[in-house]
């Protein structure tokens, strides 16, 4: 089977490309590298079965698939308060993009679109049946706003011409590959605890985060796309496991035998209150549920970070290597 990855280097992208690559199939990873990197699918490039492509997927191109697995967006408040309007359109413009390539090639397509679609949310845990409570002109707007229209996007194409789509929200997800400067809380986390400086929180901690390790959610991905009658179907992907921020820190802390503390910073704007996934749908109609305990995922991302680190400070983690 041919199959199309857009943003396939980025963090979770180049995670589905090595399980598609695992399991026979042709890849075609399409990625313009704004986040993304070639060094996530550095160990995939020499393989027979796998192509990468540099390409921006809001401007037109041709390639035959069987299936199209949309990737490509910025994902963390970093990646999109640096480049907003290049989200905006790869929500929107590659959305459609990519669906009217689907429908050319008569292909199966998944939008992986974002738990940001829920806002702050005033319903807990969230179903995929909650609209939201998204402010559509604050400071993560260009983010959500652009994912639910991308939503929007996909449904209309599955309705007016038939293409064989699906949406995923995905919720927190983390583990290798990630950005060292990635600005969501687990990367933070890491980061800060391996060099034994502060863990930072914006607000009290109190606010509840779920956390799903990357090849958990990568399984959910590939179960969505190729489980018989998922076409039409909006899925939660997430691990309900729910924890607030301190207890997350404070778990870090302990995994990398890290002297850091916690300090408290202003709570940022929009910042969601709860977040946890009600996965009921996926668990019924997928057989999806997280396998990684909290615990061992964490662990083989602290140690994957602590390399990525030790490659990119130049020895600045060497005292936490020999402290381990």
């Amino acid at each position: 089977m041919k199959v199309l990855v857009a943003g396939g280097a980025g963090f979770i992208g180049s995670h589905l490309c090595a399980r598609l690559l695992d399991e026979g199939n042709q890849v075609l990873c399409v990625d313009n590298l704004v986040t993304g990197s070639e060094r996530n699918i550095a160990a995939l490039l020499p393989q027979r079965d796998f192509t990468f492509r540099s390409h921006d997927v809001t401007t037109p191109f041709e390639e035959a698939a069987d299936v199209v697995f949309h990737l490509a967006s910025p994902a963390s408040p970093v990646g999109y308060w640096m480049y907003p309007f290049e989200t905006i359109q790869v929500n929107t413009q590659g959305t459609w993009q990519l669906l009217a390539l689907a429908r050319r090639a008569g292909a199966r397509f998944l939008m992986a679109s974002t738990s940001e679609a829920y806002g702050d949310p005033l319903v807990h845990p969230q179903t995929e049946d909650y609209w939201g409570n998204v402010n559509p002109i604050g400071i993560r707007s260009c983010y959500d706003e652009s994912k639910r229209l991308g939503e929007t996007i996909t449904m209309e194409f599955h309705r007016q011409y038939g293409v064989d789509a699906r949406i995923v929200r995905i919720f927190n997800t983390y583990g290798p590959h990630s950005q060292l400067d990635d600005g969501r809380f687990i990367p933070n986390f890491i980061v800060q605890a391996l060099r034994h400086q502060p863990l930072t929180i914006h607000g009290t901690g109190t606010q509840t985060r779920s956390i799903c390790y990357v090849d958990d959610l990568v399984d959910g991905l590939m179960r969505a796309m190729f489980t018989d009658g998922t076409n039409g179907a909006v899925y939660n992907l997430g691990n309900p496991l729910e924890h607030s921020v301190r207890e997350w820190a404070e778990l870090i802390i302990g995994l990398c035998q890290s002297s850091s503390q916690v300090i408290f910073e202003p709570k940022r704007q929009d910042d969601p209150e709860r977040r946890q996934p009600d996965i009921t749908k996926a668990r019924t109609h997928l057989g999806w549920y997280p396998a990684v305990e909290p615990e061992a995922g964490l662990a083989r991302t602290i140690a994957w970070f602590r390399g990525e680190m030790e490659h990119n400070d130049d020895g600045a983690c060497l005292a936490v290597k020999h402290a381990m």
